[in-house]
């Protein structure tokens, strides 16, 4: 295997941990992200190489994914918390414009 296919793995991992958030589909997750690990080892053996165009712009593309991947992580928490602290009757904090609490 060598450093361009391994991203490629990494990538259409990304994708499939994609599409199981957007489906909410665990087992999915759990398989994709095991496959995006495995990719990233196998990326991680060419850490000697210099990249080549083409393996930069691939690996600039996992960041977007990974990155799109945090931000659904990153809601979902955030509807979680909040769906929880309306059901144990805490008010969320009201916030302004600039991020400051309403006391």
């Amino acid at each position: 295997m060598t450093r361009r296919d391994a991203l490629i793995t990494v990538i259409e991992s990304l994708h499939a941990e994609i599409a199981a958030l957007k489906a909410n589909d665990v087992a999915a997750l759990e398989a994709a992200t095991k496959a995006k690990l495995s990719g990233i080892d196998s990326v991680a053996l060419f850490d000697g190489e210099a990249p080549s165009t083409e393996v930069k712009e691939l690996a600039a593309e996992a960041h977007r994914l990974n990155e799109t991947c945090r931000i659904y992580v990153n809601l979902m928490a955030a509807n979680v918390r909040r769906r929880l602290q309306l059901l144990s009757g805490e008010m969320a904090p009201a916030y302004r414009p600039g991020g400051y609490a309403i006391a």
